[in-house]
């Protein structure tokens, strides 16, 4: 049949009863091709075919619905998409806008739960509650606590140091890269120009005392060791990177220059430092412990020191941890915000904003950088973070691109000054 404009697919099992019980709720017909487990279709005949292999992936949508019931039925492989995911993720939100659909309200869903629940109980959907994938984060204790947040950072960064050497450029960057010559520019070279770029901007130089704060695998602790001839303390909570960076400090011989220390922010008390940097570490600290963060951070910088803080935003009215899928499977707990909120909660701790650098553009180049790495060799990440694993990155990369592209999401340096100290002649950046 013709609907729209275009040539349908109708069928009376599963695929059938699931378009005809979403209708109402979508405004219309299926924007992509639908296959169920039972071999019928529905949608239309030339869409996208999406394909739910078994009554697990309608169990998760139906308990969860929206997108963390999605992402779990996708990253379990019990939905598949027969197609590129980021193009299924655009048609979803094109169909939205031009259907002008409402967010999806409990009253919504109620009116649609008859022919949902009818659904779930013939095909035993709504037998019982899913158990979580393997990949999602289980994450306990009171919120920001010194534990949960050593187990938040650990579920995603001590995932695999291996995977990350295989993801990442050889300075094991794993932040926004500065493209200085544009979007063609190798990835490698990217991020060593970001590296040089915040060294410079906090005026580094031979013996000053540099603290890293959320320091990674190392990458700004040692470029500014080797380049610049600071002596660095790097600080992280995950165990993993520790170990990583160790072994990279022996294999350089900076053991007299670098310094990394398995600590949470807020143990910091060795100040001050000559200079201080966080690298999208205040996305994880939480909204009531922002003021807290930015206090340490004053008090770690001598009077007339630089901080740069590189730090990713969101504007006001969205999640601001990112959304379900990322909270659930990425990074738990994190928070962010508008870039202007948080210039305030700098500015409230006694710092002087000298400059705001935005960087949204270099992200979607540096994550699709990433990207093309997990997909030209997608069998070496499936060898070490699984199938499930490597489909979890798969949508976490693409849906990070896709957010920085289309300026749902910025990323910002954002150069600050602890006042007092000898008169700011010009800023070191310039």
């Amino acid at each position: 049949m013709t609907e729209h404009g275009r040539t349908t697919t109708t069928a009376g099992g599963v695929a059938g009863r699931i378009e005809a019980a979403l209708r109402p709720l979508l405004g219309g017909p299926l924007p992509v091709r639908l296959r169920t487990w039972d071999g019928s279709e529905a949608g239309p005949a030339d869409g996208m075919l999406v394909e739910l292999r078994t009554p697990q992936a309608l169990t998760r949508l139906l308990w969860h619905p929206g997108e963390l019931g999605a992402a779990q039925a996708y990253v379990t492989g019990e939905l598949e998409v027969h197609g590129d995911v980021g193009d299924a993720l655009d048609l979803v939100r094109e169909t939205v806008a031009a259907r002008s659909l409402p967010p999806l309200t409990p009253a919504r869903l109620a009116r649609l739960l008859p022919d949902l629940v009818r659904l779930g109980r013939d095909t035993r959907a709504l037998a019982r509650p899913p158990a979580p994938p393997a990949t999602q984060a289980v994450i306990k204790g009171r919120l920001h606590s010194l534990a949960r947040d050593r187990a938040s950072i650990s579920h995603h960064y001590d995932l695999s140091n291996e995977f990350y050497e295989f993801l990442l450029d050889p300075h094991m960057a794993y932040s926004c890269a500065f493209f200085a010559d544009g979007p063609d520019m190798p990835l490698q070279d990217a991020q060593a120009a970001k590296l040089d770029m915040v060294c410079r901007k906090v005026g580094l130089s031979e013996g000053m005392r540099f603290l890293d704060v959320g320091c990674g695998w190392g990458s700004l602790s040692l470029y500014a060791a080797e380049h610049f001839g600071a002596q660095v303390t790097g600080v992280t909570i995950a165990a993993e990177q520790k170990a990583f960076i160790d072994a990279r400090i022996r294999e350089r011989g900076l053991e007299d220059r670098v310094e990394i220390r398995l600590q949470d922010y807020r143990e910091v008390r060795d100040e001050p430092f000559d200079a201080v940097a966080s690298l999208e570490m205040g996305e994880h600290v939480g909204e009531k412990n922002y003021d807290t963060y930015a206090s340490v951070l004053h008090r770690a910088v001598r009077p007339g020191g630089y901080v740069l803080v590189q730090q990713m935003s969101r504007f006001a009215g969205h999640h601001p941890g990112g959304g379900p899928f990322i909270e659930q499977f990425i990074a738990p707990d994190m928070t962010m915000r508008p870039v202007g909120d948080t210039l305030n909660f700098l500015q409230d701790a006694g710092f002087e904003v000298r400059g705001v650098h935005a960087l949204r553009e270099h992200y979607v180049w540096t994550v699709d950088a990433w990207a093309r790495t997990l997909e030209e060799n997608w069998d070496r990440a499936v060898e070490l973070i699984g199938e499930e694993g490597a489909r979890v990155w798969r949508l976490y990369l693409v849906g990070g691109s896709q957010a920085f592209r289309d300026n749902r999401m910025g990323v910002d340096q954002l150069l600050l000054r602890r006042p007092g100290g000898p008169a700011v002649v010009s800023d070191p950046a310039r």
